[in-house]
């Protein structure tokens, strides 16, 4: 409960991008162009890997999945941060801060157990070639994309449960763009000691195993194209696009949550989450349409259907 002279917060204000007023227009441009390309590449890969037969693999089976989760990330906090910037602040009620945090959580552990998946699936195709069909079927693709979602859910669910239990009196506005969970946890009244070490601990099995797991099978996987006497080129290309993904969902990562910010200001970790919710979903499409000679002539093929089908359709109505 509140004290006498305190009152219970009902609201939390975002304060979003007032540093940056006099930029608005060109980041309010910046951040909409990135929010299309988004949603157009992510959904192109998971239209292609959908419709495209030659794309039915494990591997683009997860790359599919893993599109998913970078939409549903930015489509969670780009528009509200677009919003912001119109209105100058945002207001969410003290619940949907908390479940939008909820979300968060969510969202970004469960491309790590993703890529940890990913990275398994290049393993077995270059370490056991011969046994590769064997021991990764789409039954078992699909059972660990469900553990892969359970296991982030109840990860998520145990610290929702712990923080929806707080006080929170008094301030009620955060100089963020979305409830974040540093800010947010500025603002309870109650002891948060547990909360601070059950996000510790689940850091631990969302971040760091995922982590130890890529780097351990890629290690094997250098080792084993070291000792491939032909078509190690060729090897190593096939997971290059995966080790591209990994180096770049981490590498924002460690940015953002590792390397020390100035604690006098919060602009810092702001802008530094930016850049995990807004350029990590867009190196995914960018990185396998560059790198990727599947994903390129699935799009030839797609492009290719869709030209002869406007052209059937077109001589189909001249002879009308």
């Amino acid at each position: 409960m509140c004290d006498v002279n305190q009152t219970q917060v009902t609201q939390i204000r975002l304060l979003g991008f007032q540093s940056l007023s006099e930029y608005k227009p060109l980041l309010f441009l910046l951040l909409t162009l990135s929010y299309i390309c988004i949603l157009g590449g992510n959904l192109l890969i998971i239209l292609l890997v959908t419709i495209i037969p030659q794309l039915k693999t494990p591997m683009f089976f997860l790359l599919k999945h893993l599109s998913i989760a970078d939409v549903l990330l930015a489509t969670c906090f780009i528009p509200m941060m677009l919003d912001i910037m119109f209105v100058e602040e945002g207001v969410l009620s003290l619940w949907g801060c908390l479940t939008q945090l909820y979300f968060f959580g969510i969202f970004c552990g469960l491309p790590c157990f993703l890529i940890a998946i990913m990275s398994y699936d290049r393993y077995l195709a270059i370490c056991h070639p011969l046994r590769y069909s064997s021991l990764i079927s789409p039954d078992l693709c699909i059972r660990l994309v469900i553990g892969a979602w359970f296991l982030v859910i109840v990860l998520t669910s145990s610290e929702f449960l712990v923080y929806v239990q707080f006080n929170f009196c008094g301030l009620n506005y955060m100089d963020h763009f979305f409830c974040d969970f540093g800010p947010l946890m500025e603002l309870a009244t109650s002891d948060i000691s547990i909360v601070i070490l059950q996000d510790f601990v689940c850091s631990i099995f969302v971040v760091f195993f995922p982590f130890v797991f890529i780097i351990v099978t890629y290690f094997c996987i250098f080792f084993t194209i070291l000792n491939i006497s032909y078509g190690r080129r060729k090897a190593f290309s096939t997971c290059s696009s995966h080790l591209t993904t990994v180096c770049a969902y981490y590498g924002t990562l460690i940015a953002v949550y590792m390397t020390p910010s100035d604690e006098s200001s919060s602009n810092t970790s702001k802008y530094k989450t930016l850049l995990y919710i807004v350029v990590t979903p867009l190196m995914n499409p960018i990185i396998y349409s560059l790198r990727n000679n599947e994903i390129r002539r699935a799009m030839q093929k797609m492009r290719y259907i869709f030209v002869n089908k406007i052209s059937l359709n077109v001589q189909l109505s001249g002879n009308m």
